[in-house]
């Protein structure tokens, strides 16, 4: 009973969304070179992009991703097919400063920045951060990498990290008086629920729970799981099967409570997509279920501004060596 319970405050109210047919997506940018990452700016509604692959952050204005803090270090990720890869996912501390999750050095060596964004129309380089943080190794535990997703509840920043498999860990930051006070390993994911890789993740804006999507093994298909977590104790309190088989982002819609998810689905990426995701309880037994809104060419991140809208990052597939990512704004579909 208990854990029906908490699936039925977890996942909002049973709702069905609309037919896929009255999506509506459009292209706001395009031409991006792998992003994976995406955040709306308080106050002013400015969206920006991890354009990954090219080392920067930009502020989309105008239907053009303009730079804003550039530099950041490559790296490469993947054994078929690679990637470049910088900067991974932001989040906004307030509405002038950013967190910016690293991806370009290797594991033990990965930062984990804070930066103050310079006034609209100028840029800053990846160096000129107000504060950073690692998580070396430590005696058996290895060094973190690849801090892929940021979610941000107060002065606390949470991080999926993908360095140390044998753990899977979602670190934990505090934010105090403009610097990073401490970074620490907090949740040991691949413990909890024994499959690998937190990737994405989220905050309950209702309740503060802490939402993390489990990538699971790329060769594996449909072992993507959705686990929430208590913020204090990082003790798990739920954890659920999807069907999905790479979940690379998970968001809420403020303006209906209605959760949503990417599935990149690394096997075969046209499988890949968005997915509403509502409780189920097929057979008794509490559980999700995941109903696909529209399919995406590989999709990395994504950010819902409240009024009904979803900003998703893609990865595309490249024309030649001209890089085809977009941030795609998506119309969610009614829910009744």
């Amino acid at each position: 009973m208990r854990k029906f319970f908490l699936t039925l405050l977890m996942l909002g109210s049973l709702a069905t969304a609309s037919s896929a047919a009255e999506v509506v997506a459009e292209t706001v940018v395009s031409g991006l070179n792998n992003p994976c990452g995406v955040a709306i700016q308080p106050k002013t509604g400015h969206l920006f992009v991890s354009d990954s692959g090219a080392g920067t952050i930009c502020r989309v204005v105008d239907g053009k991703a303009v730079p804003v803090i550039t530099d950041f270090p490559i790296d490469v990720y993947g054994k078929g097919p690679k990637y470049n890869i910088g900067p991974l996912g932001i989040g906004f501390y307030d509405e002038n400063h950013l967190v910016v999750g690293g991806g370009g050095f290797k594991d033990g060596e990965e930062l984990l920045r804070l930066y103050k964004l310079p006034a609209e129309g100028q840029s800053i380089k990846a160096s000129d951060m107000l504060s950073s943080k690692l998580l070396a190794p430590q005696e058996e535990i290895k060094g973190e990498g690849n801090f892929y997703a940021v979610a941000i509840s107060g002065d606390t920043v949470f991080v999926s990290c993908n360095g140390d498999d044998t753990k899977g860990w979602v670190s934990k930051a505090t934010i105090k008086d403009g610097k990073f006070t401490e970074y620490v390993r907090n949740i040991a994911t691949k413990e909890a629920v024994e499959v690998d890789a937190p990737v994405g993740l989220t905050i309950d804006p209702k309740n503060g729970y802490v939402v993390v999507g489990q990538m699971g093994e790329i060769t594996v298909p449909e072992d993507g799981l959705l686990t929430f977590y208590d913020p204090k104790s990082g003790k798990m309190l739920a954890n659920f099967e999807t069907g999905l088989s790479d979940i690379t982002s998970i968001a809420y819609d403020a303006k209906s409570y209605q959760m949503y998810a990417l599935d990149f689905n690394w096997i075969d990426t046209k499988q890949g997509g968005l997915f509403h995701l509502t409780k189920s309880t097929d057979g008794g037994e509490p559980g999700v279920k995941c109903d696909k809104v529209m399919a995406l060419d590989k999709p990395t991140a994504m950010v819902c501004d409240g009024e009904g809208n979803a900003y998703v990052t893609v990865i595309g597939t490249a024309d030649g060596d001209k890089p085809n990512g977009k941030l795609m704004k998506i119309k969610l579909p009614e829910i009744k």
